[in-house]
C-alpha cells in the first residue's frame, strides 16, 4: 500500500463541479491499494502518516506529527499510485488491486483514520475528482507497507 502525503496549507476535492471536501493545514494523502494488501497493512500505513515527524517545531525543523499538530487529514483514492512503470510507455496496472478489493481497503483505511485522528475528510472512491492543494515547502513524501509474501 501506496500513501503520497503532501503538506499542505489548504486542500480540496470537487466533483462534478461541486465541492466535497476542503481542509487547512494538514495533509493531502494519495491512497495506492496494491492486489496484496490487507487491513492490516492500512492499518500499518495509516499510524506512520499519522506520526511521521513532517511539520516544523519552534526551530523550524521538521519534528512534529499530523497528530502532534493536530493537522486536517484529506484522503483521496489514487489508482495510479499502484502503476508499474519500470519499463515501457505505458504504465500497467497488473499489481493494483482489483476494484472491489481497493475500495474496500479504502473505506477501512478511512473508517480507521476517523476512529484515531479528530479532523479526517475524503474524496469519493471512483469518482472523477479535481483534487486541488496548496503544497506548503513544497514537502512530499511517498510512504509504502508491504505485504508479507
Amino acid at each position: 500500500m501506496k500513501a503520497l502525503i503532501q503538506r499542505v496549507t489548504q486542500a480540496s476535492v470537487v466533483i462534478n463541479g461541486q465541492c466535497h471536501s476542503a481542509i487547512q493545514r494538514g495533509l493531502l494523502l494519495l491512497l495506492g491499494v496494491d492486489r496484496n494488501d490487507t487491513p492490516a497493512v492500512a492499518d500499518k500505513l495509516l499510524e506512520r502518516v499519522l506520526d511521521y515527524r513532517i511539520f516544523s517545531d519552534e526551530q523550524d525543523k521538521m519534528n512534529l506529527s499530523l497528530r502532534e499538530i493536530q493537522g486536517d487529514l484529506l484522503i483521496v483514492s489514487q489508482f495510479t499510485l499502484s502503476a508499474d512503470t519500470r519499463k515501457g510507455r505505458r504504465p500497467g496496472f497488473s499489481t493494483a488491486a482489483s476494484p472491489a478489493q481497493g475500495e474496500a481497503l479504502y473505506e477501512h483505511f478511512i473508517a480507521q483514520a476517523k476512529q484515531r485522528h479528530p479532523s479526517v475528510e475524503t474524496g469519493s472512491f471512483g469518482a472523477n475528482m479535481q483534487v486541488s492543494l496548496t503544497n506548503d515547502g513544497p514537502v512530499t513524501f511517498l510512504l509504502e507497507i508491504h505485504a508479507p509474501e
